[in-house]
This record gives C-alpha cells, structure tokens and sequence, in this order.
C-alpha cells in the first residue's frame, strides 16, 4: 500500500457520543490521548487497522504502553473501553479498528492515485500518437473525416475518465442520499462534459462533501425535496454548490425544484 502521512480527524470527533462517555470516566483524558495514538499508529503502519509487528506478531497491551510511554494498566483500561464502545476489536489475538480504511478513505486515496497513474501513461502516449501522426500526415495522401477524428477524440476522452471512480466517492461520502447503482452513457456523458470544462476529481470530492455538509440538499428545505447525483453533477447545481450557496442555506426549495423540472425536459 501507499505511504499515509496523515489520518483524518472530523473537526466534529468531541461531538462523538463515544467521545462524549469517555469524557465522563475516570482518566478521561489519559484515555482519549491513548485513541489518539492509536489512530496515529494505525495510519504510520497502514496495515488495514490491523497492528501488528513485523507484519506476524499482533501488539500486546505490554507493547502498546512501552510504545505510547503510558502505563500498563492505563492502556488495558483503555482497551477495554474502545472495545466495549466498538471502537476496536480484537480478532486472534491483535487490535484491530474496524472499518479503518472506509472511515480513512484510503481506498479512495489509492484509487485516486492509480487513476492519475493510469491518466498520466494515456496522456503521455497520446503526445506520442500526436507526433508520429504529424510526422506521418506529411507524407501521407489519406484524409481522414472531421466526423470520424470526432469519434476518436470521443473514444480517447472517454477512456481517460474514471467514471466508477467518480460514483464510488459519491455513495461512500453522500451517505445520506441514494445510492447508485448504475453509470448510465448520460450520467458518463455529464461527468465528461464537467471534466472537460475543467472540473478535476478533487472537484468532484469537494462537491459531495459539501452535498453531504448542507442539511437543505438533504431535504431539510421544508419542501420534501433534496439533490441527488444527477442534480448535483449539473453544470449550474455543481458550481453553486462548489461556491457554497447552500452551507447553512434554509429557505425554499422553490429554485431547485425548478431546477429538476427544466432537466427533465430535455433529458
């Protein structure tokens, strides 16, 4: 796997009910430093969650507390709490916290980096087929269509985008919307259409997070309405939401509803 450098930590954690019953026990804060090294630790050894030494020997409590310079009993206590809460688990004899890479995103961080792998051989060989075709057009008497270097271009941009990419990052962060479950040619073609206004997958992220962050694009407009992947890959809806015309909005879903109607209309 690829080197992590960093864990994500929700600005929102001390908000945590879990967080919040700790901070009622005993040695609360002893406790929440302890989580904390273990969340570091899980993400320097980026092993699934799993600790263990020398990828064979799972961490004992021993060994937690020697490497968190906490006592012994100290760390046990707080491994029974993490436990007891679900933070952790335990499976043949090793730590483990379950979930570490859907709640890190690092599946989504090394699909990100071989897509962009994968776009930069693409890019790079199309600038050798640029090449050699101009060099070859100046001794050649083929004409090729306008029509049919349209559908090539079309193959080629097609090809580059990471579409299921795209849609993976829309049900693992929009968690409170409908799924989807399919990449239709016109959801493809409107990916395409943003991406090729410059629209970049870092993008995309920002666009649902912020979906995800807004309680009005999740049906909190008093209207029963609330977006979903179609509305939000929208030119117009993408870029409002982008500039953050609905963090904190509340009032009337009167414009989105319209919105949704003038799409049907050509759709």
């Amino acid at each position: 796997m690829s080197d992590v450098k960093w864990i994500k930590i929700t600005v929102n954690i001390f908000d945590d009910e879990k967080i919040l019953l700790i901070e009622s026990l005993p040695d609360a804060d002893s406790i929440i430093v302890i989580w904390f090294k273990l969340l570091c630790l899980a993400g320097k050894q980026n092993n699934h969650g799993v600790f263990m030494l020398n990828d064979s020997i799972p961490y004992t409590d021993e060994m937690l507390a020697t490497i968190f310079r906490r006592k012994v009993t100290t760390v046990k206590m707080a491994l029974e709490t993490f436990e007891r809460f679900g933070m952790i688990a335990r499976i043949d004899g090793a730590v483990t916290i379950p979930n570490w890479g859907k709640h890190q995103s690092l599946d989504q961080l090394e699909n990100r980096q071989s897509y962009m792998r994968e776009y930069m051989r693409s890019y790079r060989q199309k600038q050798k087929n640029l090449t050699c075709k101009v060099n070859s057009e100046a001794n050649s008497k083929v004409n090729v269509s306008s029509l049919e270097g349209e559908e090539d271009k079309s193959k080629r941009e097609n090809k580059n985008i990471n579409y299921q990419l795209i849609a993976d990052m829309y049900n693992e962060l929009c968690s409170s919307f409908p799924k989807i479950t399919k990449l239709s040619d016109r959801r493809k073609k409107t990916i395409r259409a943003r991406m090729n206004q410059g629209y970049t997958i870092e993008d995309f992220k920002r666009l649902f997070e912020s979906a995800e962050a807004s309680s009005f694009l999740k049906g909190g407009n008093g209207r029963d309405w609330s977006a979903s992947f179609d509305w939000l890959i929208q030119d117009g809806n993408m870029a409002k939401v982008l500039d953050g015309n609905y963090k904190g909005r509340k009032e009337s879903a009167k414009d989105e509803q319209q919105s949704e109607s003038s799409i049907r209309l050509w759709d």
